[in-house]
């Protein structure tokens, strides 16, 4: 895949980014009942932050993109790193999680970390949850059982509280979602 050149616009380098993760992303599924590609949640991540958050700024929005690239995908950092630069490359590598750890370490070190996130992690970690959380539901993802679903969200909660101060429009999203999504198991 040739490199984005980093004089073209800024829709064409976003498209460009989206591109490089449906082809990364493309024999993934999500957990729901019909199997959606998985390309659709950092479709969804980016549109949050754009939509709800105002977040117009080019690395923030294809490291939303990109988020999920290195951590579940064969995608290396040089490799982010050479179509896109270093700047959304560090990005992606700040919210990516360390697969060769246990799943709860994994869960633990983000709440310990997301305080200490820059800026920019921070509102691709607010928009990452308030998507997750807002696909929780009675019936999704179909496999988990009710206490599987409340935990995340408890979870997400910690993660997410570690990430206040950056967006008080995502921040106030995040609450309402989980608000609802709670509201919707109970």
């Amino acid at each position: 895949m040739p490199s984005l050149d980093k004089t073209k616009e800024p829709v064409a380098a976003l498209l460009g980014a989206l591109k490089f993760a449906a082809a990364k992303h493309s024999r993934q599924r999500r957990k729901d009942l019909v199997a959606t590609p998985y390309i659709n949640h950092p479709i969804e991540v980016s549109e949050v932050l754009s939509r709800i958050g105002g977040i117009t700024d080019l690395p923030t929005l294809q490291a939303a993109i990109l988020h999920d690239t290195i951590e579940d995908t064969d995608t290396s950092p040089q490799e982010l790193e050479d179509h896109f630069g270093q700047e959304v490359r560090l990005l992606v590598e700040e919210v990516t999680d360390d697969k060769s750890l246990p799943k709860q370490e994994r869960k633990r070190l983000q709440v310990e970390h997301a305080p200490n996130l820059s800026t920019r992690a921070k509102l691709i970690k607010l928009g990452d949850k308030i998507c997750n959380v807002s696909e929780i539901t009675p019936t999704e993802p179909a496999e988990w059982p009710l206490q599987r679903k409340l935990e995340y969200f408890d979870w997400a909660e910690k993660v997410v509280a570690g990430c206040r101060g950056c967006n008080p429009e995502l921040e106030e999203h995040f609450d309402a979602v989980l608000k609802k999504s709670r509201e919707s198991l109970l």
